[in-house]
């Protein structure tokens, strides 16, 4: 197992405990995109106002149809379980660290408290190019463990295959925008996306601690695929209760990241989100977080603002809000971690 035990630095604060029982979500959007992969035509334009509607409601939906092979996703799956199994002394020669942070690592901190879980990240271009690299000091090359044959081809693989989809989910957010489908693209041309592979073991005191706890994704998109066992929280819009997204067979769970909400200039918003453990079953996600080139300077598209309608957001650089964001990965830190409302204009009523 992961070798986790359980102290103090896992305990949420009262407030952020999860409830023993959480409802199941109802309501989240299935959108089957067999329009757009299929290579029958279809009405793309429908299925973008589905994706628009649903970014706009949820932040969060599911798709199907979504072309991505069955085989890529089940070699991938067993690549993280093998890599998972092994021995603590094994997994520990792949640790990241601060200057190298792609790799092995078991204490992550969300909001300042430790995480249940284990996970691996790897980038799906190794190394990236110069541009992509936010800081001159950090490595990003992956460290691929020596002894897990076809651990590597697998998630190459995979990560070609999000990819793909990737770029058609953001064609579709495009057209859902009434924007030109290809008007997002050129902020990946040197993009500092990356895969990580998550473990939850099963946890002595699920009611005490969070595999995640509760946040919003900094990125653009985020892929996930999990496992049937269950745990993905998000926060309803419309009442403010957390609920369980329910694992929905060969489909991947599409979280709208804070990058769409400022690119949209609020018209969609990124969820909040949270992985809720058990203390009987083992969970495996992986989640792809589909990020622009470090030098991308985020602010509102300018197609989409006006004299009544002007942009809420000073730009920021993506660079800077990403590595902030990661160092406090590391370690607790005295203040919150930075988010996009720090870059959010104060506009008069």
């Amino acid at each position: 197992m992961g070798g986790l035990s359980m102290d103090q630095s896992f305990v949420q604060a009262p407030e952020h405990r999860p409830k023993p029982t959480v409802s199941e979500a109802t309501g989240i959007p299935v959108i089957d995109l067999t329009p757009l992969t299929g290579g029958g035509g279809g009405d793309v334009d429908a299925l973008a106002a589905e994706v628009g509607e649903a970014s706009r409601d949820w932040g969060f939906f599911v798709v199907v149809g979504h072309g991505v092979p069955a085989e890529a996703v089940a070699r991938a799956t067993a690549a993280q379980r093998a890599f998972f199994a092994l021995p603590a002394e094994r997994k520990a020669a792949a640790r990241r660290s601060e200057a190298e942070p792609l790799g092995y690592y078991e204490s992550e901190h969300t909001k300042n408290v430790r995480d249940w879980k284990e996970v691996f990240d790897l980038v799906p271009r190794d190394p990236p190019p110069p541009a992509a690299v936010a800081d001159g000091e950090l490595v990003f090359a992956n460290k691929w463990p020596e002894d897990l044959p076809g651990f590597r081809e697998a998630l190459e693989e995979y990560a070609k295959a999000m990819e793909e989809l990737a770029f058609r989910l953001l064609e579709l957010i495009a057209r859902s925008l009434n924007l030109r489908p290809d008007r997002l693209h050129g902020f990946f041309k040197d993009q500092t996306t990356f895969i990580r592979l998550n473990h939850y073991p099963p946890c002595p005191s699920p009611d005490l601690a969070l595999g995640v706890g509760r946040h919003k994704d900094a990125g653009a998109l985020t892929i996930l695929s999990q496992d049937d066992v269950g745990g993905l929280d998000v926060r309803r819009r419309s009442d403010g209760e957390w609920v369980r997204v329910t694992p929905v067979p060969d489909s991947f769970i599409i979280n709208v990241g804070d990058l769409i909400q400022v690119w949209s200039n609020d018209r969609y918003e990124s969820a909040e989100h949270r992985v809720s453990v058990n203390s009987a079953k083992e969970r495996f996600s992986m989640p792809y977080f589909f990020n622009p080139a470090s030098y991308t300077m985020v602010e509102p598209v300018e197609e989409l603002l006006s004299e009544e309608n002007p942009a809420r957001y000073n730009a920021y650089n993506w660079g800077d809000f990403f590595s902030t964001r990661k160092n406090s990965n590391f370690k607790k830190l005295a203040v919150e971690n930075i988010q996009i409302a720090h870059f959010r204009k104060s506009i008069a009523a």
